[in-house]
């Protein structure tokens, strides 16, 4: 199992739809296996679609709002020491995080299909948020589906959904969480794919979701490769770049236009969901050793018991609270290109805390697990080496968790 040098991570599956003849595939009821497949076959098509590209670079110029800023944190790199902290602040973003890039597309597929119905799932609410503002620009009717745990604590986005005109559906079964988010928009689109587009949230599910979210985000990736050799006029010969992992859509889009690279030169840090300190529970399947199982379509590591039932994860944040995590995400850790490890909801506070302290951002609980780990290690390494986080989301939504937990928002 390896990686191939010239050829899109995203098409670096067998003819299944696996990667590394392991990981994703299409998992999904017959019903299923012809929407899918014509999906998978617009999408082949549009990707070579010069008028379509132009549509989509347009509206991530003048609507999404690309590029995002690429900032050093002077202040955090000089009280910590060490490595040069530096921030692609993709919360920036129209909507104010990445899953604007994804949602855009999949409203223009949908479109293209001519669909009139879009709908998708969302744990911290970025991605409902971002598809009800892409479906009002592209005149679509929009329903989203969302634990009622996630409602309850991500209600600044749910808010922003149903002004956008969005219909929310809470969610009330296992954990009332993503997963189970994801679930019940999977049975709906079985009932109603001839009339209705699914954007999946992000880098997970059957094999097309997951290559539809991942080219999608690459722009992220795309702009700062322009962006770091414009700042230090090659790319550094000792590059670290820092992303939290849920799904695994923001991190994806970080990494692609460098995954030719040696790891040696720039390094892949994906940071999972650890949970509470004092809990055995998490969402880090990639970082605690977990089994390959199937989930909403794809196989992947999966947090699961003994008996291959899907554990109850816990986070503080949302958007990591994931039992599974990307087919790509898997093949990257078993190819050793990207290594992973975990943040636990009280070191994600800390960074927060630390992060808001010293410098003019304002990073969601997501990329607080990413800013944990570069404060960790920072102060270990030399100045010449170069750290870069995604901070890919506001933590407008957490406010609410924020003052429970410190007492205060920023």
């Amino acid at each position: 199992m390896k990686l191939k040098k010239g050829i899109p991570l995203i098409d670096q599956h067998d003819k299944n739809g696996f990667w590394g003849s392991r990981f994703g595939g299409s998992f999904v009821p017959e019903t299923l296996k012809k929407p899918i497949e014509d999906l998978s076959l617009l999408f082949k098509k549009l990707r070579k679609d010069k008028k379509f590209i132009k549509k989509r670079d347009y509206y991530f110029k003048n609507w999404v709002g690309a590029p995002t800023p690429f900032i050093k944190l002077e202040n955090l790199s000089s009280h910590l020491g060490g490595a040069q902290i530096w921030a692609k602040v993709v919360s920036e973003a129209n909507g104010g995080a990445h899953k604007i890039y994804n949602a855009t597309v999949h409203c223009l597929i949908a479109k293209r299909a001519g669909k009139k119905y879009i709908v998708g799932d969302t744990g911290a609410g970025y991605a409902g948020k971002m598809l009800s503002m892409a479906a009002k620009k592209f005149g679509l009717k929009c329903k989203i589906f969302m634990g009622s745990k996630d409602i309850k604590r991500q209600r600044p986005n749910v808010e922003a959904m149903k002004k956008n005109g969005a219909i929310v559906v809470p969610v009330t079964t296992g954990s009332q969480t993503l997963v189970d988010a994801v679930s019940e928009c999977m049975r709906y689109w079985v009932s109603n794919c001839d009339s209705t587009h699914m954007a999946v949230g992000s880098t997970v599910g059957p094999n097309i979701f997951i290559k539809i979210c991942a080219w999608s985000t690459a722009q992220i990736s795309r702009e700062l490769m322009f962006q770091i050799k414009e700042e230090f006029g090659i790319i550094p010969k000792k590059l670290k770049l820092l992303n939290c992992v849920g799904g695994g859509s923001s991190a994806l889009g970080f990494w692609n236009e460098f995954m030719d690279y040696d790891k040696k030169q720039i390094e892949f840090v994906g940071i999972e969901a650890g949970g509470p300190k004092k809990s055995k529970m998490h969402a880090a399947p990639l970082t605690y050793g977990s089994k390959i199982g199937v989930l909403h379509g794809a196989a992947q590591y999966v947090n699961q018991d003994t008996e291959g039932q899907i554990k109850e994860t816990a986070s503080i944040s949302a958007g990591l609270d994931y039992p599974g995590v990307s087919p790509i995400h898997c093949f990257l850790k078993d190819t050793k290109r990207a290594k992973y490890t975990a943040a636990s909801d009280e070191e994600a506070l800390k960074a927060y805390q630390l992060v808001t302290k010293y410098e003019n951002l304002n990073p969601s609980l997501e990329p607080s697990h990413a800013f944990s780990e570069a404060i960790k290690i920072s102060p270990k390494l030399s100045e010449d080496t170069v750290i870069i986080v995604n901070s890919c989301g506001d933590a407008k939504k957490d406010k609410d968790i924020l003052k429970k937990r410190l007492g205060k928002y920023q």
